[in-house]
């Protein structure tokens, strides 16, 4: 019998493994664990605490934190109740905080520490109640602030008796969480996302993607407040018996790799692009013969991966197509260079979900060629969020797979994506005008252009408002450009314009980790940024990079003019979504006048490449 809801789905896993560790969390200097048994204690406390503060069904819950246990005993908690929960990106500022509680009518506010509670107390918000995880050492209660163990003491003493039965009674179509969309083009719109539709989307994933096992370590860097990683990182594992270990942060992610030694990650393409280069790097600073090793050993691995590409899956179930000399080089290839790089990854990865993001296809093979198997995907918030996926039987490098086999997918005449099934959000939150414009006749309208191989495998060549018209009535699609020049390390971020123009030209966020050692070694100063990005020998380093990644491109899509920007692009300063996305409409406000000035100043573009940079 399938479950009905979240907290039921959860109730079946407890059920199943009681003594088995859940989730693992970095106290101390070491990691800490707690059990399905102990987890789902918890959340009965918890939902029983908030139940006395007036939380009940449809009641609007925020959650603003960091992934810890906390997150996923608030989040069933919250799902218990019948009420909904509200998730927030930790890093967003004040007033973008303030906005979303407003939207979702948020009553309580869960917060990690004095810096996001300080958030919502500056402001003028309707929230009754503010709980604080991690409160200071100099904390003082009040009656509108609580502490989460407070919350949690008060609901063992007032244990709700009949919580079982309140959350039976919780039904596939019932409300289960607002979460608000990245707002790349324009305002956050709260996406209302049901039980089912998160349960349907599980269930069209279980064993197409990869097989989920109770012996499987998951490590979660992701945030939480982000679809992908609460469905993919966060409910697939918990439905499945596995065991969640939350990452310390981005920056500890090599340090706790090898402290978990995951089976098992969900990551967006920007840390298998860090890894990448990470890789190449060690292997530039080598002598002439590891590197050749390296190549070679690459060389295998890709070969070995066309092998499995063009052998019939029913063959691929009953036997290895691996010839005899390919197997013994694999074997040798494996031992000498593969190993190594898996071993800095803990050294028991299985697979890895690339979502939220276009993949290079270069990584991606790069990562097959090492055995470690990389399926991207993908899908939107409105989605729940998965369309489609790579199976790990036949993932195939520079599509985002095959459509889940409980959804409808087909592309409109104007090339955009349409989506229809249960995982279909229920509507934007009181947004009726962008529900209806997004949502025709059940298809909804992802924004998205893409198209199907021959084999039914979906590619996505743009967001369809990105598209680049040129005045010459040339289309160029920025994502695949953007992606070969990020491939660079001393690149971290591009963004291609020329709308309306005669040419493209390119906007470059270098890569400061990996250019000031680089210009260093050239003995050219790095003490300031300004004086580095003008020294002709970084000015000449990025101006290949570009011309070097994007020579694969038709003419009138190579960019023709080269903008280093000193800026940093960061969440707060409001370039980056949350997911680290470009917000294209921050880019186009802040440099507007520098991309006039530049087109502007183009007399010859055709037969030039230049640098702007950004002083």
């Amino acid at each position: 019998m399938k479950p009905q809801s979240l907290i039921e789905m959860l109730s079946l896993t407890v059920n199943q493994y009681p003594d088995k560790a859940a989730l693992m969390w970095k106290r101390d200097g070491s990691y800490r664990s707690m059990t399905y048994r102990q987890l789902w204690d918890r959340i009965h406390r918890f939902a029983s605490g908030l139940s006395q503060l007036g939380i009940g069904r449809d009641s609007k819950v925020a959650i603003l934190s960091e992934n810890n246990p906390m997150w996923a005993i608030t989040d069933f908690a919250v799902a218990s109740l019948g009420a909904v929960s509200v998730p927030i990106y930790p890093t967003l500022p004040a007033e973008q905080v303030h906005f979303i509680l407003d939207n979702a009518d948020v009553e309580v506010a869960v917060v990690e520490n004095e810096e996001q509670l300080r958030k919502i107390a500056d402001g003028n918000t309707d929230v009754r109640y503010g709980i604080i995880m991690n409160p200071p050492s100099d904390w003082v209660a009040t009656d509108k602030w609580r502490t989460f163990s407070e919350v949690e003491e008060d609901g063992e003493h007032a244990l709700l008796r009949d919580w079982e039965d309140g959350w039976r009674k919780i039904e596939r179509d019932d409300l289960a969480t607002i979460i608000h969309t990245s707002g790349t083009t324009g305002p956050p719109k709260g996406v209302m996302l049901t039980h089912g539709n998160f349960l349907s989307n599980m269930e069209g994933v279980h064993f197409w993607v990869i097989e989920l096992f109770p012996s499987d370590v998951a490590l979660s860097y992701l945030p939480l407040s982000h679809v992908f990683e609460r469905m993919a990182g966060h409910f697939m594992p918990l439905s499945s018996g596995c065991t969640i270990a939350y990452a310390e942060s981005i920056d500890k992610i090599p340090e706790n790799f090898l402290e978990v030694r995951p089976t098992i990650m969900t990551s967006v393409p920007r840390l298998f692009e860090k890894v990448y280069a990470k890789v190449l790097e060690e292997v530039e600073s080598g002598s002439s013969i590891k590197k050749k090793i390296f190549n070679w050993a690459v060389d295998v691995g890709r070969k070995r991966y066309e092998l499995y590409l063009k052998t019939p899956i029913n063959e691929l179930l009953l036997r290895d197509p691996m010839p005899k000399n390919l197997k013994r080089k694999w074997a040798l290839a494996d031992k000498l260079v593969f190993q190594k790089v898996k071993a800095q990854l803990g050294g028991r990865l299985r697979g890895m979900v690339s979502g939220g993001g276009t993949l290079n296809p270069e990584i991606a093979s790069f990562f097959w060629a090492l055995d470690i198997p990389i399926l991207e995907g993908y899908g939107l918030t409105e989605t729940s969020p998965v369309v489609t996926t790579n199976p790990m039987i036949r993932a195939k490098v520079g599509t985002i797979g095959r459509p889940l086999p409980n959804l409808e997918v087909k592309i409109a005449e104007d090339g955009e994506i349409l989506v229809k099934g249960p995982n279909v959000m229920k509507g934007y939150y009181k947004d009726k005008e962008a529900t209806e414009k997004d949502l025709v006749d059940g298809w909804f309208h992802t924004g998205d252009i893409g198209e199907f191989d021959e084999e039914g495998y979906l590619k996505i060549i743009d967001r369809k408002k990105h598209l680049l018209v040129l005045s010459t009535g040339k289309n160029v699609a920025p994502a695949p450009i953007e992606n070969a020049i990020n491939e660079s390390r001393f690149i971290e971020n591009s963004v291609l314009v020329g709308d309306k123009r005669k040419f493209v030209s390119v906007l470059i966020k270098p890569d400061y980790e990996n250019l000031i050692p680089w210009a260093e070694k050239q003995g050219i100063p790095t003490d300031s940024r300004k004086a580095l990005l003008h020294h002709s020998e970084v000015v000449n380093l990025l101006h290949g990079e570009v011309a070097r990644l994007t020579r694969h491109f038709a003419n009138f899509e190579q960019p023709k003019k080269v903008v280093i920007i000193e800026d940093d692009w960061t969440v707060e300063s409001g370039e980056l979504t949350p997911k680290l996305s470009i917000r294209m409409n921050a880019i186009q406000e802040k440099y507007g006048a520098l991309i006039d000035d530049l087109y502007a100043n183009a007399e010859k573009p055709e037969a030039e490449t230049a640098a702007g940079l950004r002083e």
